[in-house]
């Protein structure tokens, strides 16, 4: 059934958002009503549904806003309530949290992959009385915890697939809530506008919650300021205009995608479009070739892998000439970029490269009309990042966080580089701690951790200044921030040198057959590694060399994959022997183990962040045969299937040694 312009029927009159006395424009209401009145007839939003795009323009999407919103007064929802969002990326859950806000209620979306337990602590911890919900799959898991939910009153769903024959004392269609929203408008439309004008720069926009690296996840409390302020001041620094074209698909619960599918999209009046599912991603993104893009480095990891396995199964001349032009551009693509001087032959050969290499590799990824890209979330390998750059991408990093809103520094245009995340972004300061911890102020700042004020006075002090958690420092002559590593991470070897696994880890995961990397060292004399193939990359290399296997357990041991994982650990440890800094990270042995590292599991966060100390403490039998010389090891690992059930796997795992370079640094002494 399609939802496409749900419950859409004529207005009983001048809407609220049209009523409304904004004094400036200090919330994302305000912002909506401007983009209507000033944008009326422009494209908003987009989702594709079973092949066919749909449209709203900035008309269209106030009034289902505002429907909405007029429904959840009529539902009771009270100022101050939290309603809870949950579901993939689509135009009527955005709506949801403008909705939300429009009645000063305040939106939490959730990870859509949660399962019910990490979703009943979130909706108890931040008291949720209503929730919305993509479609049954979500329902079902609320329903499944609701008992301990005590302040939980009502569910809206959206897609009404499964739902028929489901109690709705308490659930409500999307629609329908909508339809009885706008017949109430005469009842409910002053107090609406009441609420609507009673938005300021400090009313809470959004809940967000961290994603739990090292404990339960914690509620960042953000206000308008924060939200309204940052999108402002990094639209300008990247020049965002209304006639930009972004893909939202990752995660709405994750502040990258609020930031960048409502703060930026509000302000600048860009277009936010939908893909149809995860699996038709790639597709979506080739058809709207989005002008602005932002992605996690995982994302990036992961488009670079499945182009270097086309390029193995492609023939023979075909391959060469990949390589070919990929050489060249890695030797001037950046520089044309930055706009330096590069001479005539290295450009003709670049721009017939561009004919035959990159331009179809770009169109192919989806890439062709992207003005602006970004990474960010966790440092991403400088291989992985040059490449894309070597394409002409003009792809920059920006150092950020929940707590700020995401931005804390950016690359200006010219001054792109692999080692560094930019300058301070516009309006925030920076400043380095005496241990090298980075401190940030600004007006992205968060308010507070919701029910949390012992964290709260941890991180943020008096004067407004946030401890990051991460370790770095301010090049002298570029002024620009070169984060280290997560500051509890850095540690050092035993004999004193600089341990920092993520340098490491990123390098690794270069390769397109390394998924994850874990590295250990820290107060040891040498560094040892735990290794996740690719799945996809290493079974197609299986299949091309007819190597059959039943599982990942058995293609992870296979021994030309562990002779392969070796090359390329003893090729990353020649790179890190060049750093004078952190030449004691090479790693001496590894082993690839017989799972992936997941976050049902607890191992991994929901945005992809491994979690070190459990998967140190999980796995501390196969550290200890790491550093004790075992050649094998069997060992016994609880998994969580797909359906929630646990079991256990078994295995008996290979240690290896690697070799490793003499240090540049101590060479010379």
């Amino acid at each position: 059934m399609s939802t496409a312009h749900l419950g859409k029927v004529a207005k009983p009159g001048k809407s609220v958002l049209e009523q409304a006395k904004f004094a400036e424009l200090n919330s994302v209401p305000a912002l909506l009503a401007r983009n209507a009145r000033e944008f009326k007839n422009a494209p908003a939003y987009r989702e594709k549904e079973y092949g066919i795009w749909q449209s709203w323009t900035w008309e269209d999407t106030a009034e289902e806003i505002e429907a909405l919103a007029l429904g959840l007064l009529n539902l009771g929802v009270n100022e101050g309530d939290h309603i809870a969002v949950i579901g993939r990326n689509r135009p009527y859950l955005y709506w949801s949290m403008v909705a939300a806000q429009m009645v000063g209620a305040v939106p939490v979306p959730l990870y859509q992959d949660a399962n019910a337990e990490e979703m009943a602590y979130v909706l108890g911890h931040c008291g949720a009385r209503f929730v919305i919900a993509g479609d049954q799959e979500q329902v079902d898991k609320v329903i499944e915890v609701q008992e301990d939910l005590h302040q939980f009153e009502h569910m809206i769903y959206l897609d009404p697939r499964g739902m028929r024959k489901y109690d709705h004392t308490r659930l409500h269609e999307y629609e329908h809530v909508q339809v009885q929203g706008r017949a109430a408008f005469d009842e409910l439309e002053k107090e609406l506008k009441r609420r609507v004008e009673a938005a300021n720069w400090d009313t809470t926009c959004v809940m967000l919650y961290t994603s739990g690296t090292t404990g339960k996840p914690k509620g960042v409390v953000l206000s308008n300021r924060n939200i309204v302020v940052t999108a402002q001041n990094s639209s300008d620094f990247d020049h965002l205009k209304r006639d930009e074209e972004i893909l939202a698909y990752l995660p709405m619960a994750w502040v990258g995608d609020f930031i960048f599918s409502m703060g930026q999209a509000m302000w600048a009046g860009f277009c936010v479009n939908c893909p149809e599912s995860p699996e038709t991603m790639m597709t979506d993104l080739r058809e709207i070739g989005p002008s602005y893009y932002f992605a996690p480095p995982r994302i990036f990891e992961t488009q670079l892998t499945q182009v270097m396995i086309r390029m193995e199964d492609a023939g023979n001349f075909k391959r060469k000439m990949f390589h070919y032009f990929m050489e060249h551009a890695k030797k001037v693509g950046p520089k044309m970029l930055d706009g330096e001087s590069v001479g005539l032959m290295d450009k003709l050969k670049y721009a017939v490269g561009e004919v035959t290499t990159y331009g179809p590799l770009k169109s192919a990824l989806g890439f062709s009309k992207v003005r602006v890209g970004y990474t960010a979330g966790e440092a991403i390998g400088p291989e992985i990042f040059e490449f894309y750059r070597s394409l002409g991408i003009n792809l920059k990093q920006l150092y950020g966080q929940t707590e700020a809103g995401v931005f804390i520094t950016q690359q200006p245009d010219g001054q792109v580089r692999n080692d560094t995340v930019g300058v301070p972004s516009p309006g925030v300061e920076v400043k380095i701690g005496d241990n090298g911890e980075v401190f940030y102020r600004s007006p992205g700042t968060f308010v507070e951790y919701y029910k949390n004020p012992e964290s709260t006075a941890d991180t943020k002090d008096a004067e407004g200044w946030v401890a990051t958690g991460d370790a770095g420092f301010f090049e002298e002559d570029t002024g620009h921030l070169r984060i280290i590593d997560r500051a509890k991470d850095v540690g050092k070897m035993a004999d004193g040198r600089l341990f920092a696994p993520k340098y490491v880890e990123n390098k690794l995961k270069f390769f397109p057959d390394i998924l994850e990397a874990v590295v250990f060292g820290d107060g040891r004399d040498t560094c040892t590694a735990f290794i996740n193939i690719d799945l996809t990359a290493v079974g197609n290399w299986a299949e091309r060399n007819n190597i059959a296997y039943a599982s990942y357990q058995e293609l992870a041991g296979h021994p030309e994959v562990y002779g392969s994982i070796a090359s390329h650990i003893a090729e990353v440890n020649k790179s890190v022997a060049q750093d004078p800094m952190l030449s004691g990270c090479q790693i001496h042995r590894f082993l690839i183990l017989h799972k992936e590292l997941d976050a049902d599991d607890g191992e991994m966060t929901r945005t992809r962040k491994v979690r070190r100390k459990i998967v140190a403490e999980k796995f501390d039998d196969l550290i200890t045969a790491l550093y004790d010389g075992s050649s094998e090891i069997s060992t016994v690992t609880e998994v969580t299937y797909e359906d929630g059930r646990k079991g256990s796997i078994s295995a008996t795992l290979e240690l290896r040694d690697v070799e490793v370079q003499a240090d540049q640094k101590m060479a010379a002494e």
